[in-house]
């Protein structure tokens, strides 16, 4: 089929002796599906192992190939042993009679075609009996693993998916609607999970394997991966995926949501507008990452915006972003490159905001001197359960990089910087909330005084054991930047947005 298109002799038939003479009618479909072979094979063939997927052969694929994967299988359905005993027969025999080479050329839609028609060939040749539906599905099987993430895609076309778990060739889960649910869908084996953690991670330049084991990356739509394969990982690679959803999320979907109030939205609103020093903290998947964006999408698109981050996964909307990210060291150890020096090199670069994807390391120092220093409203995020530990953990990671300063000066440092911290938290029902918008006051002795301008309650849970509860202000009229809010035009919207929370919380008690 593709010696039709592109003018060259049929890549399927197995060997120059079995081409028909040039009186000879047309070869038997037969001939397209050759036996394994014994010896070196001919130019233009690539030889193939059918226990593994081998090298990345194309190109990985966009986000809109990926929506082309419609024919989703249920989650909890499991296929038989015969089905992928089936489907390697199949490979093997796609793989020996296709042309790598010129399938690289093709677009994402033509390749697609080109293996349903050789995978259609094949299963008529062995007469391999399926219906209609279980062809169907073989072929997006087969055509993912060629084209795509194998197995993976289905998952990855699907939007309510936020986060994606294998734990080896045999278990993977999801989660949705915040709750963790194992999934039918598995791997041939562990060598195919395997080379697809290398295809994903070798799209932004990195490796995994055993002299590199553990690995940081992203997909082509921003999802955070992280893959880490034998002989740290004991049964088999374990390959994890934040997945992002395709329509970025708004303050006001996330007031739609319950994650915040009007009048606490407003207030982020003008947190992002005004320029003031903000800390994200929250747990893991609690959607620190999320409400950054959202905080984001306020600053102004005059403004030069440098973010860094260890695998690129923020979505600013700005015109004038800089978009940094940290680098592993090689095979002899060298050329890493960290957060510490990525954040000191954007002093360099005429900033006018920093944003740090994650504080996790001494880099809590150079932010809070870019905070300090001119460049306000700069963010970043990092973990910890409450406001006053997010402060701590920044005074913990600047003590452990090394700085010796005295405990005051470094919490000194943090009151001159850090403006506000905004806590986010996942319920044990799965929900999302913004449970703490609180601001930084200054300091007291030794002690970091703060006030809180927002607080999430709960109130108890439904029969369905969602959670139940309310946001309420804690009745600030004139919190600490307020100032600069004026300076920025934005006291009439701050005044508003306490003065509506202040009569909400009234009326909660009243």
């Amino acid at each position: 089929m593709f010696g039709k298109r592109g003018g060259t002799a049929d890549i399927r038939s197995p060997a120059p002796a079995m081409q028909p003479a040039p009186h000879a009618p047309a070869p038997a479909p037969a001939a397209h599906v050759p036996s394994p072979p014994t010896a070196p094979t001919e130019t233009g063939r690539t030889p193939f192992p059918s226990d593994g997927l081998g090298a990345p052969l194309v190109a990985a694929p966009t986000p809109e190939r990926r929506q082309a994967a419609v024919n989703m299988p249920a989650v909890d359905s499991r296929r038989s042993e015969a089905y992928y005993t089936t489907k390697g027969t199949i490979f093997g025999a796609l793989i020996e009679a296709i042309d790598l080479a010129q399938l690289a050329r093709l677009d994402a839609e033509s390749a697609r075609e080109e293996i349903r028609d050789i995978v259609n060939e094949i299963i008529a040749i062995k007469n391999i009996v399926m219906s209609i539906s279980e062809q169907e599905e073989l072929l997006d099987d087969i055509c993912n693993d060629v084209l795509g993430f194998g197995p993976l895609e289905p998952l990855l076309a699907r939007d309510d998916i936020a986060d994606i778990m294998v734990n080896g060739s045999g278990t993977v889960y999801i989660e949705v609607k915040g709750k963790i649910q194992r999934t039918g869908i598995r791997f041939r084996d562990n060598q195919q999970l395997l080379n697809i953690c290398q295809r994903i991670v070798s799209q932004v330049g990195r490796r995994v394997d055993e002299a590199s084991p553990i690995c940081d990356a992203r997909l082509p739509d921003g999802s955070r991966v992280n893959a880490i394969v034998p002989p740290l990982s004991i049964d088999g690679p374990a390959l994890t995926i934040r997945k992002f959803k395709k329509d970025k999320l708004t303050l006001d979907q996330l007031v739609k949501f319950g994650s915040i109030t009007e009048q606490g939205a407003e207030i982020l609103r003008v947190l992002g507008r005004c320029r003031v020093n903000t800390l994200v903290s929250g747990g893991t998947g609690s959607g620190k990452t999320t409400l950054l964006n959202c905080l984001t999408q306020f600053i102004d698109a005059d403004e030069r915006i440098i973010t860094c981050e260890d695998a690129a996964e923020l979505q600013l909307q700005q015109p004038h972003v800089v978009r940094l990210e940290t680098r592993p060291p090689n095979l002899e150890g060298e050329g890493q490159v960290t957060m510490r020096e990525l954040v000191r090199n954007c002093l360099r670069m005429r900033p006018e905001r920093i944003i740090v994807g994650e504080v996790r390391g001494p880099e809590a120092f150079d932010l809070l001197q870019a905070m300090n220093t001119g460049h306000d409203g700069s963010m970043g995020t990092l973990h910890a359960n409450n406001p006053r530990e997010a402060l701590s953990r920044l005074e913990s990671m600047i003590t452990m990089g090394g700085f010796s300063l005295p405990s005051k000066t470094i919490r000194e440092m943090i009151v001159a910087s850090i403006d506000v911290v905004v806590q986010a938290a996942r319920l044990r029902d799965g929900s999302r909330r913004i449970t703490h918008i609180t601001e930084v006051m200054g300091l007291e002795g030794e002690v970091i005084i703060t006030q809180d301008l927002f607080l999430y309650e709960m109130v108890g849970e439904d029969a369905d054991g969602n959670i139940l509860g309310r946001h309420r202000s804690t009745g600030i009229g004139r919190p600490r930047f307020w100032d600069r809010a004026r300076y920025y035009g934005e006291e009439k919207r701050l005044a508003a947005a306490l003065d509506a929370a202040e009569e909400a919380a009234q009326s909660m008690r009243g």
